[in-house]
């Protein structure tokens, strides 16, 4: 329906000690899914297990444990970068050649976020496992980078239609990808009765 946002499924559980309080009715111009008028919104839905700055309590998180997040995310960065590096080098490319390396770096890290993201969105997990394997290791291992300097090698050596094809690929790909991994482990974790929402 046009205006309206989707309804996004039953809260998830506070964490201990935290408790979940519906929002209140929200005026229609501080509301970015309605035009026309006030909204209730649903009750509190956790974007972000780990961290969520609409709940006072999550707010401390950001600064208490500083360095435990910045090291898995620096540990899981050098472990996903490592990964892509070795990859790129075992397969490389020409300028004028399809980079088969990074776009399947590339999709192959957008699906595992996906998966990621459901497992974690569906039931609880440590506080550093997201900084670890989403921003850390994932986010390492999947380049935005590489994917430009190949399109702009691409079409500096005069392969445009290369270069147009795989930055389409590249972006579609991704999109599915994700889309895929998170469909398949939801069924996979509602399949299994492992899912806690």
């Amino acid at each position: 329906m046009l205006g309206r946002r989707p309804a996004v499924g039953p809260a998830v559980p506070a964490r201990a000690g935290r408790t979940a309080t519906p929002s209140p009715t929200v005026p229609a111009s501080d509301h970015p899914y309605w035009w026309g008028g006030p909204v209730a919104r649903p009750p509190e839905f956790r974007v972000d297990p780990d961290v969520d700055l609409h709940v006072p309590a999550d707010r401390a998180e950001l600064t208490a444990h500083p360095a435990a997040v910045l090291g898995a995310i620096a540990a899981g960065g050098v472990l996903g970068a490592l990964s892509r590096a070795g990859i790129q080098t075992a397969f490389p490319h020409p300028p004028t050649g399809f980079p088969w390396a990074t776009f399947g770096i590339n999709l192959a890290g957008c699906l595992l976020i996906g998966v990621l993201m459901a497992v974690i969105g569906a039931r609880p997990t440590g506080p550093l496992v997201r900084p670890f394997l989403g921003v850390g290791v994932l986010g390492g291992f999947t380049t935005f980078s590489a994917y430009v300097v190949d399109i702009q090698r691409a079409v500096a050596a005069g392969a445009a239609s290369a270069a147009l094809a795989y930055l389409a690929a590249t972006l579609v790909g991704a999109l599915l990808a994700v889309w895929a991994g998170d469909a398949a482990a939801t069924r996979l974790l509602v399949r299994t009765g492992r899912e806690v929402r």
